[in-house]
């Protein structure tokens, strides 16, 4: 049996509440022209709302990514 956990996929509000209360480590990605989703950053989040998701990137800058052209996917 594999030990591994799968990367998983945040998507309600209590996804993002359980991830920054624990630290969890997330990637952020979005579609580029072509349809196909790439890593375009990573880090702890911060703050969320219904619309926005702040990340702090490793270097301890943030960034703001909006929910609805984006998906966060936690790192185990």
């Amino acid at each position: 049996m594999d030990s591994k956990k799968k990367p998983r996929i945040l998507q309600k509000n209590i996804d993002f509440f359980i991830a920054a209360l624990s630290q969890t480590p997330v990637t952020v990605w979005q579609e580029d022209p072509t349809g196909v989703y790439c890593e375009i950053g990573s880090g702890l989040i911060e703050m969320f709302s219904d619309t926005t998701i702040r990340v702090r990137n490793a270097d301890g800058s943030k960034s703001h990514f909006d929910r609805d052209i984006t998906m966060f996917q936690g790192i185990h």
